[in-house]
């Protein structure tokens, strides 16, 4: 495998970590920790997506550390998403560090067994431990590691706590001085038949075989001119494997889970398991994952998600419309007090009403009413998106909204800006 476009260049005996994990996850603070300044901003190869690269030192051995973009999934539905599966799957990585989120581990977890699934040598980076702890939350690590068969290390990033065992967990992998056993999720019986059957057909290909059966079931057309950049060899175009996808397809329509029935099966499986992991390794959350399946059934359901999620951003909008309507008035009737004193002034000097048009009525009025219109509105609306996001809601809405928007060429995730 020549990696194509997608290598990241190397010095001699300079061994690449690609760093990945989903946003607000710490991962750049995880990143520039281990590289301090010896750090490179630019585009990815082949790619219009900015990224960093960076350089640590450990016992004399350089490592090259990738810090890929935050991604949900490797299911690639952005620029973003699509270089950090690129880099990741065909980049040339020695190992990859997944970095999650200690005190919302469940959300991380999915991303976890994919990564697992197209990269063995991983190490799990669970990071921001003392925010967890002061919520009362502890993560069994070595539970947590036993599960997942392969290394994982608490850290909390912004105090510089669990670095060298996180990067003494990084050495001991790509020495091989770890027995790896990287857990997968459980697919339906209908996808793992089907998984098997193109795995048959495709062989070798210096690729983990399922990931790359159930990428060729998915025909996601990025993924496959990244693989086909990647190997040098069109998989869907062999007679052999074509044959076994057109069968493992017609098993798959009987189980009536083709198109994005397919993707949202092999999706919710790995949720699934993220979330028993999840259950099974996090302590103190008391009562809290009964009532959170509950609600996540009534915020994530067939006939109750889209209902839901229009009465929370209808919510939502109400709060920011009629919450800032106070806050405006009183700071339009301040800066417009102002507005009256600047006027007094200009008179007082016997200025130019030119000069006066253009300073009082002209830029700071402007000023004053942007300021009044704009920023009540936007000091309760952001707030209140970050506290969804921190609830872990708006990764549903992407997804709950993800197959209306590709019917009109974009993403889930552009639903949050529209």
């Amino acid at each position: 495998m020549t990696g194509g476009v997608f290598w990241l260049e190397r010095r001699p005996g300079e061994r690449v970590v690609a760093l990945t994990g989903s946003p607000n996850v710490g991962k750049s603070t995880l990143f520039n920790a281990l590289t301090g300044l010896r750090q490179h901003t630019g585009n990815w190869p082949g790619k219009t997506v900015t990224g960093a690269t960076g350089r640590h030192v450990r016992h004399g051995q350089d490592y090259l550390l990738a810090d890929l973009p935050g991604t949900y999934s490797l299911l690639a539905k952005s620029p973003e998403e699509a270089a950090a599966r690129d880099l990741l799957c065909f980049g040339g990585a020695d190992a990859a560090v997944v970095v999650c989120d200690a005190g919302a581990l469940e959300r991380s977890l999915g991303l976890v067994l994919q990564v697992l699934e197209v990269q063995p040598r991983t190490v799990v980076c669970v990071n921001l431990m003392d925010e967890a702890r002061k919520n009362g939350l502890e993560v069994d690590l070595d539970g947590l590691s036993a599960r997942l068969g392969v290394p994982v290390v608490g850290t909390s990033a912004g105090r510089r706590e669990g670095l060298e065992p996180l990067m003494a967990a990084v050495e001991a992998v790509i020495e091989g001085r770890v027995e790896l056993h990287p857990a997968s999720a459980e697919y339906p019986a209908a996808v793992e038949t089907a998984a098997a059957l193109v795995e048959e057909a495709v062989g070798e290909t210096g690729l983990p075989g399922k990931w790359v059966a159930l990428s060729l079931l998915e025909g996601d057309p990025g993924l496959m001119d990244s693989m086909k950049a990647a190997l040098g060899r069109d998989l869907r175009a062999e007679k052999e494997v074509a044959a076994a996808l057109t069968e493992a397809g017609q098993g798959l329509e009987r189980a009536e889970l083709t198109g994005p029935a397919f993707q949202e099966a092999v999706a919710a499986a790995q949720i699934r398991r993220g979330a028993e992991l999840a259950r099974e390794t996090v302590k103190g959350l008391g009562g809290g994952p009964k009532w959170g399946r509950k609600l996540d059934r009534l915020l994530t359901g067939r006939f109750t998600s889209v209902p839901a999620m229009l009465a929370l951003l209808a919510l939502v909008f109400w709060i920011t419309i009629a919450g800032a309507q106070v806050p405006s008035d009183l700071l339009s009737e301040a800066l417009f007090w102002v507005q009256d004193r600047l006027t007094d002034l200009f008179v007082y000097l016997g200025a130019p009403d030119w000069l006066h048009d253009a300073l009082v009525l002209g830029a700071y009025r402007t000023l004053a009413w942007v300021t009044a219109v704009m920023l009540p509105p936007m000091a309760i609306f952001f707030p209140l998106f970050t506290l969804l996001e921190d609830l872990g809601y708006l990764p549903r809405v992407a997804f709950l909204l993800d197959h209306a928007f590709q019917k009109a060429g974009s993403c889930g995730k552009q639903a949050l800006t529209m």
